[in-house]
């Protein structure tokens, strides 16, 4: 680590300290050459690749940018979107992996917005699943009721439109 002030090549660590999210780590260094303290903050690094071969790093944002589209007029709020997002990032983070195919991640969006919104679900699925006729989207709608009627059978309830 080179000191930002008089770029010295080395550094001593003086405190290390987790995040409260636990996901960086920031750590106080002092440089031996002219004694001035710096922070730094550490984060493991997670690359998507995309489907074009391009390499970028993972960006909340843009999981927040493609399931808003999928939720326009649907009772979701930015907090909504936030959590899943969160969600998705510990999930991706969780495979170990350093780096994972955009379509990858667009699959571990499905399950959390599935329980946020199914129609905001069927419109991200139709995309990432590919749907190709009105028998896809049947087929899904399907799959939702068989697991409604599951639920309620099982004392559960059924997911309620606020």
């Amino acid at each position: 680590m080179h000191c930002p002030f008089c770029r010295h090549s080395d550094s001593r660590v003086v405190d290390s300290r987790t995040s409260d999210d636990g996901a960086s780590i920031r750590r106080r260094r002092q440089c031996p050459k002219c004694q001035r303290r710096f922070t730094t903050l550490e984060t493991a690094s997670l690359s998507v690749v995309k489907r074009s071969g391009v390499t970028e790093p993972f960006s909340r944002e843009k999981v927040v940018t493609g399931v808003r589209k999928a939720c326009q007029g649907r009772p979701v709020s930015e907090d909504d979107l936030a959590l899943l997002a969160q969600r998705v990032e510990e999930t991706v983070r969780a495979t170990g992996s350093a780096e994972l195919d955009a379509y990858e991640i667009g699959l571990t969006i499905l399950g959390p917005l599935r329980e946020l919104d199914e129609v905001a679900y069927l419109r991200f699925a139709s995309v990432y699943q590919a749907f190709d006729s009105l028998e896809d989207f049947e087929a899904a709608i399907n799959l939702l009721r068989a697991e409604h009627e599951s639920r309620a059978a099982a004392g559960e309830g059924t997911v309620q439109d606020t």
